[in-house]
């Protein structure tokens, strides 16, 4: 697709993603679902100090074309899905560019039933973004908009109807990334009785991500053992994603979060249909969870793909390394609060420390880098590149993985093997090809 890619609609604020454009998808979806009765568009905003500009932008042209939106204002991804599923919403809209750094701003959009907005319909908007035309609603078919902060609060009322057990007395540390997550995550564990170590939560429009949150942990990590703290709990920009650090400062990606969860959740019978999980997840996640006798599915990367295969297979629990995890008995998309509560309840129902749970699994070493690329479709088809990625390959005797990124302009590069030198001399191999091939296009 031109515009949508794996995580809405992303991009430089006021550059590749404007206000206009947000006013046009605002246009598209309020006359698309106003058909016949008026619609009702749930909107919620991160930190950034653009999302007020496209939040205002996009409720104009959606009451403009007869819809009534309403505005939960900062808030997470996964309380839009919440809203619009719970609340007969005809759609919701997260103004958010997820862990990209302030500068940046995107469009997710939910259906109905707080899933991803199906590929028929973002076609049928970018069609309209390209120069389609509209009707305007005029008289009393105008929309008007709600401040609907009760919305919010809802989600946070169910996320504390979650726990079957109080975490009194689990010493706790979050970084909320300065986002979304700022205002609800501790509002969220001092509501259940855990003692709370605060950091990334002083948000001023422009430090979303930087140097904080689930992309950049260290600050968790080392917030977490000179405190002692029993875990810690890292949120990215719109708090859809969780990265835990252990009692010792150890940081967890998502994937050995799927691995301490779908061995608790397979004891109790609330496995399903198996693990869904990327191809970029860590082949050592899928042979420790097959040992344990669990079903591992490996699909595209992005969350949309993992919730997919999810439904299609009756699998209960999802997610990346990055740290989407989706317990599909509780919620249709990755929610970073939510992963954070299921983990903690874990380690008290199990009376365990995280870095125990996590016995019988040992990561191969991984070595990653994103290279920043005008056109990383292109770039990863020029032949030198193709012939850098083949001597990798085998040079490392593993495996490795370059794509092109669904939501930053990067060429991502991936390589696993058991010799951790050996997996940085692949990627450094990739790099510099990468490098030289963007200079001559």
């Amino acid at each position: 697709m031109k515009y949508f890619g794996t995580d809405g609609f992303r991009g430089r604020a006021n550059g590749s993603l404007t206000a206009i454009h947000a006013f046009r998808v605002g246009r598209f979806l309020g006359r698309y679902y106003s058909r016949g009765k008026r619609a009702r568009i749930v909107v919620g905003k991160d930190t950034r100090l653009s999302s007020y500009t496209f939040e205002y932008a996009f409720a104009a042209g959606a009451t403009a074309s007869g819809a009534d939106v309403y505005l939960l204002h900062v808030t997470t991804t996964p309380s839009v899905a919440y809203v619009v599923r719970t609340e007969n919403m005809d759609c919701g809209v997260m103004i958010s560019a997820s862990h990209n750094l302030f500068a940046d701003n995107g469009i997710k959009l939910f259906g109905g039933d707080g899933e991803k907005l199906g590929e028929d319909v973002l076609q049928q908007v970018e069609d309209y973004l390209d120069g389609g035309t509209l009707p305007l609603a005029t008289g009393a078919d105008i929309g008007r908009t709600v401040d609907y902060v009760a919305g919010r609060n809802r989600y946070l009322a169910y996320l504390l109807s979650l726990p079957k057990t109080s975490l009194r007395g689990l010493r706790v540390g979050l970084d909320c990334a300065n986002g979304s997550a700022w205002a609800l995550a501790k509002t969220v564990f001092d509501a259940l009785g855990a003692q709370v170590y605060l950091i990334g939560a002083t948000p001023d429009g422009t430090n979303i991500n930087a140097g904080c949150g689930s992309t950049k942990p260290a600050a968790l990590a080392e917030l977490v053992r000179l405190n002692s703290l029993d875990v810690g709990f890292a949120f990215d920009g719109d708090a859809d994603r969780c990265i835990c650090v252990d009692e010792k400062g150890n940081i967890v990606d998502g994937d050995g979060i799927l691995y301490v969860c779908a061995r608790h959740m397979k004891e109790r019978g609330e496995l399903g249909g198996g693990v869904v999980t990327t191809i970029v997840s860590n082949l050592a996640l899928a042979r420790a969870l097959e040992r344990a006798g669990i079903v591992v599915t490996h699909v595209q990367v992005g969350d949309k793909y993992v919730t997919e295969e999810m439904a299609s297979r009756g699998a209960m629990l999802g997610g990346e390394p990055s740290g989407h995890i989706v317990f599909r008995k509780y919620a249709g998309t990755g929610d970073g609060i939510l992963t954070a509560i299921m983990v903690a309840e874990i380690m008290l129902e199990r009376k365990s420390p995280l870095s125990c749970l996590l016995r019988g699994y040992r990561p191969y070493p991984q070595k990653r880098s994103d290279v920043p690329c005008k056109n990383a479709a292109r770039t990863l088809q020029q032949e030198g590149v193709r012939r850098a990625v083949e001597r990798a390959e085998r040079l490392s005797g593993g495996r490795v993985i370059v794509r092109p990124s669904g939501t930053e302009p990067v060429l991502r590069i991936l390589a696993e093997c058991e010799d951790e030198s050996a997996a940085s001399d692949a990627v450094g191999i990739i790099e510099r090809a990468v490098v030289s091939a963007e200079e001559a296009l």
